[in-house]
């Protein structure tokens, strides 16, 4: 048998806030939403500069996932002409980040 009064005992608050307590828990949410905005504005886009010249950055898929390579001079010039005349998706990635590079010209390719 419920008791009489006993749903407004059970859902009435021990005690309310404060003013004062009110005002510190905005201020803290309103500190949170601007450092999240702050850090996602703060890491937003692509910052990276692009590979120096002479040298090759290319996105290329593996058993385990994608691996960046990364070369300049002599052993980029080994990489784009060992890579020139294959047409396999790892090769035409290589390509174009050797025709950017200017180690490639245009009419090298598959």
């Amino acid at each position: 048998m419920p008791l009489e009064g006993q749903w407004r005992r059970a859902n009435t608050p021990l005690r309310n806030l404060t003013q004062r307590e009110r005002r510190a828990a905005l201020v803290g949410l309103a500190v949170t939403v601007i450092a999240v905005i702050a850090l996602v504005v703060g890491t937003a886009g692509n910052s990276r500069p692009a590979p120096g010249p002479g040298c090759v950055r290319a996105n290329v898929a593996g058993v385990m996932g994608a691996s960046e390579i990364n070369l300049c001079g002599q052993h980029a010039k080994r990489l784009c002409a060992r890579n020139a005349e294959l047409s396999d998706p790892n090769a035409l990635t290589i390509q174009a980040s050797c025709r950017d590079a200017g180690l490639l010209r245009p009419s090298q390719s598959g």
